[in-house]
């Protein structure tokens, strides 16, 4: 039987457990682990760069890669996909070969061969691996990419044009059409050969890309990129120079892209397709960039797509705190100093939607400057907090942040990741893989919900105010009818619900509500046996509710923090989770399970730090209701 004194007892552990994790600038960095294709892609840049001097970097990946193939010869995005992931399989096989210690005759390469050609060889797998094929001369390119550059050249008070697009949408499509519409391939002594992986019987094998076969494509859309190709030749040339100075403004210090991994690879390849050689400076800093991504945090080594140390800092600082650590303590002090360091001064991309406000965000990764999102900067508000009471900076950080925040609210009453009002639906008819999931930044159930969750908790605001009201309304209008809500950024409809009924009741929303309590019926009725909550990373995919078989850490503390704020504390459910939470959780199954969300199907992250904040978040919330 779990006791009270059992619970603040665990939670001093945990506490210890953080405390001993701090860096000695205040921050916390964890693990950020995404899946291989990060991994991969870093030896196929540096053999086809022809890059010396790092062969113990590609050992290391490579032998992280051959670790993650299942007994099948397969590999997968996350561990319970059931018929393994094509793309991922393609991209571990290909960087294989390329890093010259595998052969094609090796027996886990002849495994994956199999499976490649039985899923239907490269050209079913996803836009971006093919793109990866075709730049490094792999897969030929299509004959005509409906991505114009002339696409760059559209006013922004046109319907229809860039900057309609999400932030993640444009920073990777941007270098990505680069190198498409110049037709760029690269090649090495290292290239492999993989006419194999193509079907004989297939004539446009080589030329199949479904940019116009897509079942979510529309006619309009479509005919309008094809006008855009008829335009004038020097017009296509002034898309090429806007597109080059558009990556070289969004480079952050380090050499990264906006800090992502994945779009510094497309941007090296796409300075490359203009003319830039390969120890020009701007390759050879973003080269440096990405080696500057590589942790040995990660059970191993691991190339993140960016590191999740302002994620982390923020969450952790501010959980210690409510789990009583005051704010006068060494360990707050000098994360709260780290985190006002980070607050962005710099005007980026958002300020297009959003033209009369100053920064006052926060990034995702300790080397973003430029690229603010709505989840860090409420959580670094969160962490600021009790700080901003006794102290005129962070004050003024707290209420630029607070203003910032607020303006960022969509005309429809939520909020998004990134941006302000980039949700035109019909940008996710492009024909590209993932357009519906990366096309737009809309409003979702777990950044409204925590939104409101600040808002409520930290500044006292309830839904008589216009834009809590507004962002009430539209977290009630998009429930799902089984009670539950869907979370873009975590796995998935138990990270909604959480988001949105704790946003609710911090504003106001009473526990009685109809829909509060058709969502804990809900997730009571999906607790497991053993006293926890878990769900497949396969939700996201079909958009709906998939159980998985075992229970993990964040995702039973999500759905117990959720009952708790709802005044369930005393629900038998609610003493079955923290029996789990505390005595059940050593299963490494279940800690290494991913819990958050890159790309739908694609890309899943498992946040190492997860699994110390959320349980301790919760114990804290429970032992604060006693």
């Amino acid at each position: 039987m779990i006791t009270d004194v059992m619970i603040i007892d665990e939670m001093k552990t945990r506490i210890d457990e953080l405390t001993k994790f701090q860096q000695k600038d205040g921050s916390w960095s964890f693990c950020f682990e995404g899946g291989l294709m990060t991994d991969a892609f870093m030896i196929i840049l540096l053999r086809s760069l022809y890059i010396e001097g790092e062969e113990h970097l590609i050992k290391k990946l490579t032998r992280r890669i051959i670790d993650k193939q299942s007994h099948n010869g397969l590999w997968k995005a996350y561990p319970d996909e059931r018929d393994g992931n094509l793309s991922a399989t393609v991209q571990a096989y290909i960087a294989l070969l390329y890093s010259g210690h595998f052969k094609r005759d090796h027996p886990s390469l002849k495994k994956a061969e199999m499976f490649i050609r039985k899923k239907g060889g490269l050209s079913k797998s996803h836009f971006m691996t093919k793109w990866m094929l075709a730049v490094n001369g792999l897969y030929r390119w299509p004959k005509l990419f409906y991505i114009p550059m002339t696409f760059l050249l559209i006013p922004s008070s046109f319907p229809i044009n860039f900057f309609q697009l999400s932030t993640y949408a444009r920073i990777h499509f941007v270098p990505m059409m680069v190198a498409a519409n110049k037709k760029f391939m690269i090649k090495s002594p290292f290239t492999p050969n993989v006419d194999h992986l193509f079907f004989r019987t297939s004539s446009t094998q080589f030329d199949e890309w479904d940019l116009t076969s897509s079942t979510r494509s529309i006619n309009y859309l479509t005919q309008e990129m094809k006008k855009l190709l008829n335009a004038p030749s020097y017009l296509h040339r002034l898309g090429y120079e806007k597109a080059e100075r558009y990556l070289l403004k969004r480079i952050e210090d380090d050499g990264t892209l906006l800090s992502y991994a994945s779009a510094t690879f497309f941007m090296i390849y796409s300075l490359l397709a203009l003319g830039y050689k390969k120890n020009s400076l701007p390759i050879q800093k973003a080269v440096n960039g990405l080696k500057g991504l590589v942790s040995d945090k990660c059970d191993g080594i691991h190339l993140e797509n960016s590191t999740s140390t302002i994620w982390d800092t923020t969450l952790i600082s501010y959980v210690i705190q409510e789990a009583n650590v005051g704010i006068d303590s060494n360990v707050i002090k000098k994360a709260l100093k780290f985190l006002l360091s980070k607050q962005h001064v710099k005007k980026g991309d958002w300020v297009l939607h959003n033209r009369f406000i100053d920064p006052g965000g926060w990034g995702f990764s300790r080397n973003n400057t430029i690229n603010p999102d709505n989840d860090d900067t409420s959580a670094a508000l969160r962490a600021i907090s009790h700080r901003a009471l006794s102290s005129q900076q962070y004050q003024a950080a707290w209420y630029k942040g607070v203003t910032y925040l607020l303006s960022m609210q969509n005309e429809d009453g939520g909020w998004a990741a990134f941006e302000k009002n980039t949700d035109f639906e019909l940008l996710t008819y492009l024909p590209l893989d993932n357009a519906q999931d990366a096309a737009i930044d809309p409003s979702t159930a777990d950044l409204t919900g925590r939104a409101l969750e600040f808002f409520g908790n930290f500044a006292g605001l309830t839904y008589h105010h216009p834009s809590i009201n507004a962002g009430v309304s539209w977290l009630l209008k998009n429930q799902e009818s089984n009670g539950s809500w869907y979370g873009r950024w975590g796995v998935c409809y138990i990270y909604g619900t959480w988001a949105a009924v704790t946003g609710l009741v911090a504003v106001g929303i009473s526990p009685a509500h109809p829909a509060i309590k058709k969502a804990i019926k809900w997730l009571e009725s999906i607790q497991h046996q053993d006293g926890g909550w878990g769900e497949s990373c396969s939700s996201c995919v079909l958009r709906q509710f998939v159980p998985l078989q075992i229970s993990t850490p964040s995702q039973t503390s999500w759905a117990l923090d959720t009952l708790i704020q709802a005044g369930c504390r005393k629900h038998p459910s609610v003493k079955k989770g923290l029996t789990y939470l505390i005595q059940d959780t050593k299963s490494k199954e279940s800690l290494t399970y991913p819990t958050g969300i890159g790309l739908p199907g694609q890309l899943y992250i498992n946040y190492h730090s997860y699994n110390y904040i959320f349980p301790l978040l919760t114990l804290a919330h429970y032992t604060n209701k006693i």
